[in-house]
């Protein structure tokens, strides 16, 4: 209860202050956006630095030297084509049986 009058309290005293100080509130605000604006698109701009560093097509320090991993992928691929035809043979081999 105390929380709830302590809140109507500070709403009144909020809504009274905009309203007899309120081309200082405007200015407070016309002033606070750019600086909004600034905070949230360097924010925006660090979150997604990550993302574009994974999309360069080139890579550097330690990555440069492992290669691109096309040949880890190739390698997976010829193993699962090696794993298909053995199932296939085995099909085969029931089916005949």
């Amino acid at each position: 209860m105390k929380v709830f009058v302590g809140g109507v309290v500070a709403a009144f005293l909020g809504f009274m202050g905009i309203i007899i100080g309120f081309h200082n509130v405007m200015g407070f605000i016309a002033g606070a956006i750019p600086l909004i604006l600034l905070l949230g698109g360097l924010m925006a701009a660090y979150l997604g630095y990550d993302e574009v560093k994974e999309k360069l097509p080139f890579k550097k320090g330690a990555e440069s030297q492992e290669g691109t991993g096309d040949s880890k992928l190739r390698e997976e691929a010829e193993k699962y084509k090696q794993e298909v035809e053995r199932l296939k043979s085995e099909l085969e081999k029931n089916k005949s049986a």
